[in-house]
């Protein structure tokens, strides 16, 4: 069964249609930091105003805890979703409630309210079937069709995601197709060399998508606070850098397997260590075998990849006809830090194919280091949703709308 899409709804003029985004933005003092899952959501809106719909907006932001907190509410989104659509959208207090009922009433066609947060209230992330079914009937209410178009949450099985779309008559939106489109390409014949670089600060997150994509890839690429792990599985020793110890066993066996295959890892040669995790803190480069050997002893922390890494690095990314990118390099958000991550982010924008940043700290660098969408083949809106697809496991936010991997 294929996935179904904004066509097998059938003409949509005056009816009320739900859409599912994913606008868990970053906030800052009730001001938005990143609005990329704001624009990314614009297609799919803009198609629903095109067609008549009367939509009906819903998401999810932060987590609140199943009760109303202001510092969570959708009303900045709401706001920034007005001026991006070029038109009034009505904002709704409450997300099942008379506030919502009221502004979803008085639309007319082609126009636009949001609902409040939906994790204000717990039968949206409720582990118990019938809790988080009977918030999925009273959302129901609201629409008489339902476009799910948040990436970013489709691993979930969240009323939003999986119960309504199983109650009303439902599809993918443009994003979730896009999404699919470039993940198929990652996983299906994708052209070689095709390159994986993977960071961030835990093996343990990444343990699933480095098993799956091992006999796929060409080339797999380790930076970020997951490198030091994979440096003391090779004896070396790293101070008091972020380690897994419990992972080395299993870490051992992935560069075995590596070799075995025949696939290119790439470990960090340098690395910067400093003297404590501070955006002022003293630092130096040390080469990976030597991270012991500076000033701090064994008290240094690595918190980037070196600059000789950086280069082998991005050499690397530029000579791959296919790149998938998840994980900063080190902890960008400090300047003294961000020199790996922006090597990288550098190289992808320059690959002569497909390059994707997958999402989650990776987007968010990119942004933050000042590139443009524009600058790669894909921005993924799902971290977590990218790296499960990767690692070929059920996706039921996908499934409940007729797709299968």
């Amino acid at each position: 069964m294929a996935l179904r899409t904004l066509d097998s709804l059938g003409p949509l003029a005056g009816k009320r249609v739900i859409v599912r985004c994913d606008l868990n933005v970053p906030l800052k003092d009730g001001v938005i930091t990143d609005d990329g899952r704001v624009r990314a959501s614009l297609p799919t809106l803009n198609a629903l105003i095109n067609k008549g719909a009367r939509v009906v907006v819903c998401s999810h932001l932060g987590r609140p805890g199943g009760e109303p907190n202001p510092a969570y509410s959708l009303e900045p989104v709401a706001q920034r979703l007005s001026e991006l659509l070029g038109q009034p959208v009505a904002f709704a207090r409450d997300t099942v409630g008379e506030s919502a009922h009221d502004a979803v009433a008085s639309l007319e066609d082609g126009e636009v309210a949001v609902i409040e947060n939906l994790r204000f209230n717990a039968g949206e992330t409720a582990k118990d079937d019938a809790e988080r079914d009977a918030f999925a009937r009273q959302l129901g209410e609201l629409g008489d069709a339902l476009v799910s178009d948040g990436f970013g949450v489709v691993h979930r099985k969240q009323a939003s995601v999986y119960d309504l779309a199983a109650l009303l008559p439902s599809a993918a939106g443009l994003l979730i197709a896009k999404e699919l489109d470039v993940l198929d390409r990652l996983t299906e014949n994708p052209e070689r060399p095709y390159t994986v670089v993977l960071g961030g600060s835990k093996v343990s997150d990444k343990l699933g998508v480095i098993e799956h994509l091992l006999p796929r890839v060409d080339r797999l690429l380790v930076g970020g606070g997951m490198m030091f792990t994979f440096l003391a599985a090779q004896g070396h020793n790293v101070g008091s850098s972020l380690l897994e110890e419990d992972q080395l066993d299993t870490v051992r066996r992935y560069i075995a397997d590596a070799q075995e295959r025949g696939v290119e890892l790439v470990l960090p040669v340098d690395a910067v260590v400093a003297s404590a995790f501070a955006a002022d803190a003293e630092h130096v480069v040390a080469d990976a075998d030597a991270l012991e050997a500076t000033p701090f002893g064994d008290s240094g922390l690595g918190l980037d990849i070196g600059p000789r890494t950086a280069e082998e690095f991005a050499s690397r990314i530029r000579g791959s006809r296919t790149v998938f990118w998840n994980g900063p390099m080190g902890v960008f958000e400090m300047p003294a830090f961000e020199s790996g991550t922006r090597a990288v982010a550098r190289a992808l924008a320059e690959v002569d194919g497909l390059g994707v940043v997958g999402g989650g700290d990776s987007a968010a660098a990119v942004r933050q280091l000042g590139f443009a969408d524009t600058d790669f083949g894909h921005i993924s809106t799902g971290g977590g949703a990218s790296l499960e697809f990767l690692e070929g496991k059920k996706l039921p936010g996908l499934e409940v709308l007729g797709w299968q991997q």
